[in-house]
């Protein structure tokens, strides 16, 4: 399943994660911090949905309440959610 998200407060613009079996196998994000969205979309493929939201939830980026792996986690929460 290819699950697409537009992230809120953060810099990046959109997000396209594929799911397969409770495994992340592919995370694209548009915008951002190249060098660390891409290293953050490498570190979680591979890895199952509980354990990339438990890495990645409740992360700041700055004075922000939020970043880009905290909408991550929010993604990976929803697809979670819609998967059940």
């Amino acid at each position: 399943m290819v699950y697409n998200f537009t992230p809120r407060g953060v810099c990046s613009r959109a997000m396209e994660i594929e799911v397969e079996d409770d495994i992340i196998k592919r995370v694209k994000i548009v915008g951002g911090c190249a060098g660390n969205t891409v290293g953050v979309s490498r570190l979680i493929e591979g890895m199952k949905i509980d354990e990339a939201i438990k890495r990645l939830k409740g992360i700041p980026c700055g004075t922000k309440q939020t970043s880009c792996p905290d909408q991550l986690a929010i993604a990976l929460e929803e697809i979670k959610n819609k998967t059940n």
